[in-house]
């Protein structure tokens, strides 16, 4: 039986899921960054031009402040932990964490995507829950070729523990908000992406707002705000109306979200409150970063911050 604690946990973990997070002034935060520490990072993680141009790479690390109705939750965060191997694939390893409190439930959970660096197509989707009363870990694989996706956890006989996959680059919760940031996103434009992992969860729907000016525990940001559609139960389908503000420049990073929890008063909320710079494999999309913070800096110091 779902209780109604068990439920909000269980809310709060979905919008985590479909989402990707928000931190404190993002331009502030990159100037606080040593460059010191990121060439370290660039000397660790060459370029790689079979990689993907996108505004991400192994570093990057967002940090959330986590509200429901008018009430400090928790804390998460979203972060690219490293480089990784699945079935001879490389990917980018994904961390999304969330530790949360409200009304004597407790949530801590992890999800950990692992998505190709070239592609982007997520290879294996690893959920592990940590909440009061439940304890529980789901562990995806896809096969492609296979047009097969299995949850290791099932056991074998068990009428969940496979299914067809909904696309051949098949994205799961987690990696479709990096697949999200690389996206050219139109205001008024309505967006189609049939790529969920399960068949049932397709076609995902990415709506594009408006722009707005969005104030965060990190700072105050031009954004672009999207609303992602998902055919499933959760607070990304219709009911949840959810929106993520994403900054408005070519590093789309998640800034803030709110989603309305169904039969629960209140909406969750995310709020960015720090952010750390990563290093992206390839080269275009490394030269661009970096003359995109030094473009900032510049700026920071012109106008005296």
């Amino acid at each position: 039986m779902t209780t109604r604690c068990g439920a909000l946990g269980g809310a709060i973990v979905a919008v985590l899921a479909c989402r990707v997070l928000a931190p404190v002034s993002v331009d502030a935060q990159e100037n606080v960054r040593s460059q010191a520490a990121l060439d370290s990072l660039a000397a660790f993680y060459p370029t790689n031009e079979m990689a993907a141009e996108v505004p991400f790479g192994p570093g990057e690390r967002a940090r959330y402040r986590v509200e429901v109705g008018i009430f400090d939750v928790g804390e998460g965060h979203m972060s690219i932990e490293a480089l990784d191997t699945v079935r001879g694939n490389e990917t980018f390893r994904a961390v999304m964490e969330i530790d949360a409190s409200i009304l004597g439930f407790k949530v801590h959970n992890t999800d950990t995507t692992f998505f190709d660096t070239s592609t982007l197509q997520s290879w294996r989707y690893i959920k592990l829950m940590n909440n009061t009363g439940y304890h529980g870990t789901r562990h995806y694989e896809m096969y492609p070729a296979e047009d097969l996706w299995v949850n290791e956890d099932k056991e074998e006989e068990s009428p969940d523990r496979d299914g067809p996959l909904g696309s051949s680059f098949p994205l799961d919760d987690i990696s479709f908000i990096y697949f999200m940031r690389q996206m050219t996103l139109e205001v008024g434009r309505t967006y189609t992406v049939p790529r969920y992992f399960k068949e049932d969860g397709n076609p995902v729907v990415i709506k594009v707002l408006r722009r707005e000016v969005k104030k965060v525990d990190g700072g105050e940001f031009n954004t672009i705000v999207i609303q992602p559609l998902v055919q499933t139960d959760g607070l990304f389908g219709d009911g949840g109306e959810a929106e993520i503000y994403l900054t408005d420049d070519d590093r789309k990073i998640m800034i803030y979200m709110k989603s309305n929890i169904p039969k629960f008063p209140g909406a969750l909320e995310l709020y960015l409150k720090s952010y750390e710079p990563g290093v992206p494999l390839n080269p275009d999309a490394r030269q661009r970063a970096a003359s995109g913070r030094a473009e900032r800096a510049q700026a920071d110091t012109i106008q005296g911050r």
